[in-house]
């Protein structure tokens, strides 16, 4: 019979095969695992510290910025988009496309054990929220209306992602594998 903690593991596991097998975010699952397990907690006001005002009202308040005029709607360059609120890889720009709403479209999040899901029911609409499992930022929405063959477009709000460059993001892969000591 499988302890409680071996439970709790197998079934974060359940998407990850064992070993040092790399995820889709070039880590290796174990540190995929690790990272999902992390909660960043912070207080409103280390949040409006850390956050500028349009990143709080969107990650933090739930807020929606205007489309067309946010950094990453024409952003074409190669890389990674992280989370505002904490270091952890959400949307490749292999994934991203152009979807003609104002807003970054993606079809994948990079790792589905980083994004949860929730019903948002505001404005009069009934639509399925995005957000960061490890921080609660609020990224945006999912709707199925996306490319095949996936059929999902992640619609998400520039404030709540920071991009980094393939090339610098190669170097943080690098630095957060265990191999170099890279610890979460």
């Amino acid at each position: 019979m499988k302890s409680t903690k071996q439970q709790e593991l197998s079934s974060d596991a359940s998407c990850c095969p064992p070993g040092d097998t790399k995820s889709a975010c070039g880590l290796p699952y174990k540190v995929v695992i690790d990272i999902s397990k992390t909660k960043v907690q912070r207080t409103d006001a280390d949040w409006k510290f850390i956050l500028t005002p349009e990143q709080f009202q969107v990650a933090r308040v739930r807020g929606t910025e205007l489309p067309f005029h946010n950094a990453y709607c024409n952003n074409h360059e190669d890389g990674v988009y992280f989370s505002v609120c904490s270091d952890t890889p959400l949307f490749d720009s292999r994934d991203k496309f152009e979807s003609g709403t104002g807003w970054p479209s993606f079809t994948k999040p990079m790792e589905k054990i980083f994004v949860g899901e929730t019903a948002d029911t505001s404005y009069g609409m009934v639509r399925t929220e995005v957000y960061c499992k490890v921080d609660g930022a609020h990224l945006g929405h999912v709707f199925d209306d996306g490319p095949l063959p996936v059929g999902l477009r992640y619609c998400i709000n520039s404030a709540s992602l920071r991009f980094m460059p393939r090339a610098e993001y190669d170097k943080w892969v690098k630095e957060h594998s265990p191999r170099s000591g890279g610890q979460w």
